[in-house]
């Protein structure tokens, strides 16, 4: 192959021949030249990358940044956490304190009798059972417990408002049972001598007896036939020692002739207490109680009282 080549002046030329050997040096050097290229490039792009990443001490902080951002909320997470729990244990601690009072609301109806002991036994929990669904089973989460504690609050102020009323009935009723005249002032003996008009035991003449005369054994015991407020202790004329005893409602209960007097005036008494001994003293024959009941200051047969206890 031969190149020619025109020179400017005066028209000259010359003629340049390619061998095999020119031709393949002349590739040589374009394959140098571009592999120089690329490599210069590379080496460029490496060096701007590792201009632009960062520094070891700079990744350091940037992640001790984003560690100490994460923690921060993590603990802001478990404070919340905490509030809600000691919230709830709150509400816990005080629905407890609510079943302990009914507890004792209801032990005191299994007192009273107006539930059997049989029956309910507050001393425990009530038993519960039963198979288990073949739902997953899963933790409540802290709304769903919320709600339920809620549920739990309203059913327990609507169940002590009912106890309380309960109760309150109960109690009236206990107290009207207290109250109420009924049963014979001693726990042995006999009736010697009825209300009404008799033969005097000291004249023989025909008088009237306030009371009746119930005899037993010297020293015995004479209890309240009712619940009241003790109004007079001690000796009175014609009755010897007399205890007497206030029962609301106009009614009244004496009980005469005590050995021994085992209150004093303003005392509280319970049905069925001791309130004296049996004696003689007074205007007596032998031992025995002269037991009066007396509604709005007048003399009532005690005997209607006494028969009370065989309804």
């Amino acid at each position: 192959m031969n190149i020619i080549l025109v020179g400017k002046h005066h028209g000259k030329s010359r003629v340049v021949a390619l061998n095999g050997k020119f031709l393949a040096a002349m590739l040589v050097l374009i394959l140098a030249l571009i592999s120089a290229a690329v490599w210069g490039g590379y080496q460029a792009a490496v060096s701007k990358a590792k201009a632009q990443e960062p520094k070891p001490s700079e990744l350091v902080a940037h992640w001790k940044s984003k560690l100490e951002a994460q923690q921060q909320e993590l603990a802001a997470v478990e404070e919340q956490v905490r509030e809600q729990v000691d919230a709830l244990t709150l509400r816990l601690g005080e629905l407890q304190g609510r079943m302990l009072r009914l507890d004792a609301l209801g032990q005191r109806f299994v007192e009273s009798g107006l539930v059997a002991s049989e029956e309910f036994n507050f001393d425990e929990p009530p038993a519960v059972g039963g198979p288990e669904g073949p739902e997953t089973r899963e933790s409540f989460s802290a709304p769903a417990l919320t709600d339920m504690i809620e549920r739990m609050e309203a059913q327990l102020a609507d169940r002590e408002q009912q106890l309380r009323l309960l109760d309150k009935l109960a109690s009236r009723q206990k107290l009207e049972e207290e109250m109420y005249v009924e049963g014979r002032p001693i726990t042995w003996g006999w009736l010697s001598s009825k209300y009404g008009y008799r033969s005097d035991p000291f004249s023989g003449k025909r008088t009237w007896h306030d009371g009746v005369d119930l005899a037993g054994k010297d020293g015995s015991d004479i209890i309240a036939v009712a619940g009241g407020v003790v109004t007079w202790a001690g000796e009175r004329y014609g009755y010897g020692n007399l205890v007497e005893i206030d029962h609301g409602d106009g009614l009244v209960t004496r009980y005469g002739h005590c050995k021994t007097v085992k209150v004093k005036t303003g005392d509280v008494v319970q049905k069925g207490q001791v309130v004296a001994l049996m004696g003689s003293t007074g205007r007596s024959t032998g031992p025995h109680v002269h037991f009066e009941v007396l509604q709005n200051g007048r003399s009532k047969d005690p005997v209607k009282y006494i028969a009370r206890a065989n309804r």
